[in-house]
């Protein structure tokens, strides 16, 4: 478990209890509706509120002008499944039961989109296990309704690690992690079952015609089907919150945006080329599928986004519910490099590094601290920042706080609600990571100092030290300067890590 420092935190009240002989109104005003959107892949700098230029998000501003930005929030990996399976479970990867993205290869053909198609028991991921406890299991005993909406990554169909049993009342979306590579998917599922989009079977990878002109817009047609998974993902989440407006709610938005590949609505697309101008295409050289305006259809997905955050609010506003809601938007990790993304020319990183070895897959900051913007009318102190050093890890213990329930014993969180609410917040020792991908690595983040260690699994044990105040971009390594600091981030990788229990995710290097 994660050692923290304690200090006084004022007692928070969520809301008197009103006199009222309708039950469903009690219970909307004493608890809040809770709503956590991720993005997926959403880089430190892309937001207009984190110092983004290009890419317009006036939404996603408005909440943090009305709420609170923190500054020094991290996803619970640098990679999607297992990010994931931290926030979901509250335990971070030294703990986690998800540690790496996990295809589960034995099945069969899992990589060849048409196999899945053909037989759904190839799709998904590697399960959790039946017992994993949720934030989803934690709001249903605190009375809410609970949905998901997006995508999952943490199990399988025809497995008991599906939203549906795993503290959802209700899901709409990509059961599995592969499947969302194309945003005109032939199926998406809702609850247990498979339901069909009028769209043709487009494989990921799929490269331009033989002979194609890559200039040529028309050359990109075949990727441009007819139902666009997000326009039906965000039709059934706003009937969700219609159907529960006299009722507390949880709704977890898993948008697989801006994940590539780079598929996004004509009218933002058509936006972005007028404002950026002529680009050069790209062809399918780093994956996913090619693409005519590469900067203009990455900038359109993030802007397609921000307005369904606008409508979402607008509507929680029309039905009265608004000022009884905490919204939370973060990112499921760092901007990534491969798909047609430019992390660099959009400045993805802000002040970090976000190209590859850097941003997604890595620990350094660029692939680990996210933004994370909070919107709670009345509660929160709009324009306000925090600083307080936070992960994913803290947010099971946060809802449950604002939920009132018990958190779970074994949880390495801390709740970070009375950061929220301008209040003295306890705080951690330190935040730790690993990750068996990429050469193996883990990561201590303690006071100023971040440590890292890479390519574990080829031997080496050496640990980088990074002074974040002086060195924000990690840069010069200063561990030879300070051996003290070394040794006790050491102590913290060998106290933090458990040995995994899935073979895919073990280092013989750490002892597993």
């Amino acid at each position: 478990m994660t050692s923290r420092k304690t200090i006084l935190i004022a007692v928070v009240g969520i809301g008197p209890l009103l006199s009222c002989t309708n039950e469903k109104v009690k219970q909307r005003q004493v608890k809040p509706n809770i709503i956590y959107i991720l993005a997926d892949d959403l880089g430190y700098g892309e937001l207009g509120c984190f110092g983004q230029k290009r890419i317009e998000t006036p939404n996603i501003d408005r909440l943090a002008k009305n709420g609170i930005r923190f500054t020094q929030h991290y996803s619970g990996a640098p990679v999607c499944a297992p990010s994931r399976c931290v926030l979901l479970t509250g335990k971070h990867m030294g703990h986690a039961q998800v540690r790496g993205n996990d295809e589960w290869g034995a099945r069969g053909d899992v990589w060849s989109y048409k196999s899945m198609l053909a037989d759904s028991t190839l799709e998904g991921q590697r399960p959790m296990a039946d017992e994993t406890i949720t934030i989803g299991h934690k709001m249903q005993e605190a009375g809410y309704k609970t949905a998901m909406f997006g995508k999952w990554g943490l199990g399988a169909p025809h497995t008991n690690s599906i939203p549906t049993k795993m503290g959802f009342d209700f899901f709409v979306g990509y059961n599995c992690q592969r499947m969302a590579h194309t945003y005109f998917p032939t199926h998406l599922y809702k609850n247990e079952t498979r339901f069909h989009l009028n769209n043709d079977t487009i494989a990921p990878n799929t490269k331009l015609d033989k002979g194609a002109d890559p200039y040529d817009i028309n050359s990109y047609k075949k990727y441009e089907l007819n139902d666009y998974s997000s326009d039906v993902m965000f039709d059934e989440l706003t009937g969700f919150v219609e159907e529960n407006k006299d009722r507390p709610f949880f709704m977890y938005w898993a948008t697989p945006i801006p994940h590539a590949p780079l598929q996004a609505p004509k009218k933002w697309i058509d936006y972005y080329v007028n404002k950026f101008g002529d680009e050069e295409p790209y062809l399918g050289e780093q994956g996913y599928f090619p693409c005519r305006y590469p900067h203009a259809t990455y900038a359109a997905m993030i802007s397609y986004l921000d307005e369904n955050i606008g409508k979402l609010v607008q509507q929680l506003k029309d039905l009265g519910i608004y000022d009884n809601t905490l919204i939370v938007f973060a990112s499921d990790n760092g901007a990534t490099y491969n798909g047609g993304t430019d992390s660099p020319w959009f400045n993805s990183g802000g002040p970090f590094k976000s190209e590859m070895g850097w941003g997604k897959g890595y620990t350094h900051e660029g692939g680990i601290r996210t933004p994370m913007v909070a919107s709670w009318p009345k509660k929160i102190t709009p324009g306000s920042e925090s600083e307080h050093m936070s992960a994913f890890w803290d947010v099971m213990p946060t809802l449950c706080e604002i939920a009132g329930i018990e958190t779970p014993d074994d949880t390495d969180g801390i709740s970070f609600l009375p950061a929220l609410l301008g209040n003295k917040q306890t705080t951690h020792d330190h935040l730790y990571w690993e990750f068996p991908s990429y050469g193996g690595q883990q990561a201590v983040r303690l006071e100023n100092w971040k440590g890292i260690r890479k390519n574990i699994m080829k031997g080496n044990m050496e640990l980088e030290l990074y002074n974040l105040d002086e060195d924000i971009q990690e840069k010069s390594n200063v561990a030879g300067q300070h051996p003290e600091i070394v040794k006790q981030m050491e102590e913290i990788m060998v106290r933090e890590h458990v040995p995994a229990e899935s073979k895919r995710f073990q280092m013989k290097e750490l002892g597993d």
